[in-house]
């Protein structure tokens, strides 16, 4: 199980690192660039998005160094619960914009969070 959890906040971490270019990328350049995936950066300030960004990066480096370092390592589920409430905006965001086909990414990386949280606070708890 703890190697399964460990997988699942790499791989969160890695989509979330990725995601954290939206800091650095145009708005204008990142709604081009993923066809409708993307198009939802026009609903936001150039502000907003950046702050999703981070966010992102964030999230990223509270999945891994916490524990890794060993220091402070219940910030691991508290970034996954951070990544739940991110994720649950991005699913809801895409219902209201009618986005059925695209929402199935967010889905996943909502169920990974969630697993990680579940694991993190429950069975594989850093402090136990």
């Amino acid at each position: 199980m703890n190697i399964a959890l460990w997988i699942t906040a790499s791989l969160l971490a890695a989509v979330c690192l990725a995601g954290s270019a939206k800091m650095f990328v145009p708005q204008e350049k990142m709604a081009a660039m993923g066809g409708t995936a993307t198009q939802w950066v026009q609903d936001f300030s150039p502000s907003a998005v950046k702050a999703i960004g981070a966010i992102e990066f964030l999230a990223a480096a509270g999945l891994i160094l916490p524990a890794v370092l060993d220091i402070a390592p219940v910030l691991v589920p508290l970034a996954a619960t951070g990544l739940v409430l991110l994720f649950l905006s991005a699913v809801t965001m895409r219902l209201r914009r009618g986005e059925r086909t695209t929402i199935t990414g967010d889905l996943i990386y909502l169920c990974l969070a969630a697993f990680v949280v579940w694991g993190r606070f429950g069975p594989e708890s850093f402090t136990g």
